[in-house]
């Protein structure tokens, strides 16, 4: 499995003879991105993973393994894996293989306070199998976390959130509309889950990109940190500065880059979102 998934997260990646890998097409949702896998024993319950990164330092704390999944809703302007959009695209692998893998890192994992980080794409686009790979890390005594925007998150009982120990949740915009222009999705899944998460004091991180012109709208980061401010069991925000590494591979899906002319956020700019998030108590990187 190593060879054929390990790797950077900025490396593109679509199965060789997926089909619809590129151009407008790409861009749709398709028939197999929702479809859900049988429940079944690891050895047979599939996956389709694009890579998995070994001591990533900024998906959670302590060093981690991160495992990306293919598949996700969102159609963010500023993404920099359009690669990870279709499920079909990524590799498939069985639990039993992956869990196989990860099992080699649990004592490194373990001595430095980290442990895994299930990513994407949208995870919980494959729900089945992210939970499953979440429950045997827990098994392990792992530490987990889940990398996710919240658009499917009632996929989750509130039974199977007990096996996150950490909620990395994307919170793309604060205002309905900029949401939606930003991501093609609505907001209100999201806003759900953080709530979700507030009431069963389930500990989160938030992120937040910053796009000039985009994002960076005074009273839209106001809601941002309104927004974040209700959740009681967050920990920090990080302000994540856009930045153009994922253009080159919507140039190789034959995609329009939308985001073509943003430069990333001047340090002044930054410095006023961050403080918008101090201002109501929160903890910001």
């Amino acid at each position: 499995m190593a060879t054929r998934l390990s790797g950077s997260r900025y490396e593109l990646k679509v199965q060789s003879g997926a089909t619809q890998s590129g151009g407008p097409d790409h861009f749709a949702i398709h028939e197999a991105d929702l479809e859900d896998i049988a429940e079944n024993e690891d050895q047979q319950l599939v996956g389709y993973i694009h890579s998995y990164e070994m001591g990533s330092a900024v998906d959670g704390p302590g060093i981690r393994a991160v495992v990306f999944l293919s598949g996700c809703l969102m159609r963010c302007q500023y993404c920099h894996n359009p690669d990870t959009w279709h499920k079909m695209h990524g590799t498939p692998t069985t639990a039993g293989d992956l869990m196989a893998e990860l099992k080699k890192y649990v004592r490194p994992l373990t001595l430095s306070k980290g442990g895994v980080t299930i990513s994407g794409g949208e995870p919980l686009v494959q729900h089945r199998f992210a939970k499953r790979i979440l429950r045997r890390c827990k098994e392990l005594g792992l530490h987990t976390a889940l990398d996710t925007c919240g658009r499917l998150g009632e996929k989750l009982s509130d039974e199977e959130l007990m096996d996150v120990d950490l909620n990395l949740l994307d919170i793309k915009s604060g205002d309905p509309d900029t949401y939606y222009r930003v991501t093609h999705q609505p907001l209100q899944p999201t806003l759900d889950y953080a709530k979700r998460l507030s009431d069963l004091n389930r500990p989160t991180w938030v992120r937040f990109v910053l796009v000039p012109g985009l994002t960076d709208d005074y009273d839209n980061v106001e809601r941002v940190a309104d927004i974040t401010a209700g959740i009681r069991s967050v920990e920090r925000v990080d302000v994540l500065r856009f930045h153009q590494m994922g253009r080159s591979k919507w140039d190789a899906l034959n995609l329009k880059y939308p985001l073509a002319d943003a430069v990333p956020p001047s340090n002044e700019l930054t410095e006023r979102v961050k403080e918008q998030f101090r201002a109501r108590g929160l903890k910001v990187y």
